[in-house]
């Protein structure tokens, strides 16, 4: 129902996506008025044509100007894209609306692993040396001259798809025909499903022939989730990732925060990820960095403009919540407020550490059923085990594919409880394969 003189924000969601609930919630918790856009045509939208509408996501311009057109019958003041490819769309939208955001081409660039790649070292963040070939050269040829260990990716896969670290020439080969089978099974144009969410993205051509070599860099990896505001990086949290992330291939598992780095670590990854994001031209939104620790300091391994995909975002909340005479602020409220220009309560994460594990896949196979999600529910410090995968779902491991069947949820007094009521809930599930 159309609420007049109510803000209105236009949501930029893939049709494939976990994203829908957590952002309508947001929106009623906030009490603005909500446009959905998704590139397919609702069978709702005649009825509810302020609330949904069909953007071509795949062409931020053509997107821009549907976008306008879709404006003068219902003005819009904010727009948020969820994913890599509606951050570009939701810029492009932005810019000809004169509405908050990013540029368009800083969020093609954060976009692009090997463009990234080239602005933050031109402006001296520490990356991996790296080399982008093409799919069509030869692989034993580049062996002989690449340092190892490396790892081999894909430009724009998602959730660690395709990534893939060899240690010899051998394994480089058989990584680099791995990775080109699986840039020719995402083709051009087809869907890829995201760790956190199973967001979906779009293959320009370019990405799509080509990938990138770059060196492994040892240490434990973090996760920073930030929010930029007029050029400024507020963290959020940042996680840690207690699951070595050493290869061959980087499924990812546990995120637990507030990190347990000492405070002269944490200083140093909000400042390498603040150099990242003005490198990159970012200045206003969501962003979610991966970086690596070691004995040098900290690595930007990747910087998206966007958020923590998917479920993942449940394991955060801001302000005082329960301990207060205030409520539990999400993520997803932080982002629609400040896209809209709002007053943000909190950018406080709560006090108790938490947790998510994003569930292995069990192995290759079309599932079953999932014996044990009760006896994981009543884990002590379990808030909740989410399974995503349904019967008669294939599930695809590492590298090749990119979902989850799950996500386990925990909250407690401190990280160390917190990973061990998530391992400990873990070990009581089973997947049945067929």
């Amino acid at each position: 129902m159309l609420r007049p003189g109510t803000p209105r924000l236009l949501l930029l969601l893939p049709t494939a996506t976990y994203r829908t609930a957590a952002f309508v919630e947001a929106a009623r918790q906030v009490g603005v008025d909500l446009t959905v856009a998704s590139e397919r045509p609702s069978t709702f939208q005649d009825a509810n044509p302020g609330g949904l509408v069909t953007l071509d996501l795949s062409d931020p311009d053509r997107a821009a100007a549907e976008a306008l057109a879709f404006a003068q019958e219902h003005p819009l003041q904010g727009v948020v894209g969820v994913d890599d490819d509606t951050a570009v769309v939701a810029a492009a939208i932005a810019g000809t609306l004169g509405l908050r955001g990013n540029s368009v081409a800083a969020a093609r660039v954060a976009r692009d692993k090997h463009e990234q790649r080239t602005l933050l070292a031109a402006a001296g963040v520490p990356v991996p040396r790296f080399t982008r070939y093409g799919v069509d050269d030869d692989p034993r040829r580049l062996a002989a001259g690449v340092s190892y260990p490396c790892v081999l990716k894909p430009l724009r896969l998602a959730a660690s798809r395709g990534v893939i670290r060899a240690d010899t020439p051998e394994a480089f080969v058989a990584a680099f025909e791995r990775v080109k089978r699986i840039l020719e099974d995402a083709g051009s144009g087809m869907r890829d499903a995201r760790c956190v969410g199973a967001d979906a993205s779009r293959i320009p051509d370019l990405a799509s022939r080509s990938l990138l070599v770059e060196d492994f860099i040892p240490g434990r990896e973090y996760a920073l989730e930030g929010l930029l505001v007029a050029g400024e990086l507020h963290t959020l949290a940042l996680f840690d990732k207690p699951d070595p992330l050493d290869g061959p291939y980087f499924e990812e598992t546990i995120y637990v925060t507030p990190s347990r780095l000492p405070a002269d670590g944490r200083r140093a990854v909000a400042v390498c990820a603040a150099r990242a994001a003005a490198a990159l031209g970012l200045r206003e939104g969501p962003v979610h960095a991966e970086l690596r620790v070691n004995a040098s300091g900290p690595w930007l391994i990747e910087l998206a403009a966007r958020p923590i995909g998917g479920r993942c975002s449940a394991a955060l909340r801001f302000g005082t919540g329960a301990s207060g005479s205030g409520t539990w602020v999400s993520l997803e409220e932080i982002i629609l407020r400040h896209a809209l220009g709002m007053q943000v309560p909190s950018l406080e994460r709560e006090a108790p550490a938490s947790g998510v594990m994003m569930i292995p896949v069990p192995g290759a196979g079309v599932l079953r059923e999932v014996r044990g999600v009760d006896a994981a529910r009543r884990v002590p410090l379990v808030e909740e085990v989410v399974i995503t995968a349904h019967p008669g779902q294939e599930l695809v491991p590492w590298p090749e594919g990119a979902r989850y069947p799950g996500f386990i949820f925990a909250r407690g007094g401190t990280p160390d409880a917190v990973e061990a009521a998530l391992r400990a809930a873990h070990q009581r599930l089973q997947f049945a394969l067929m």
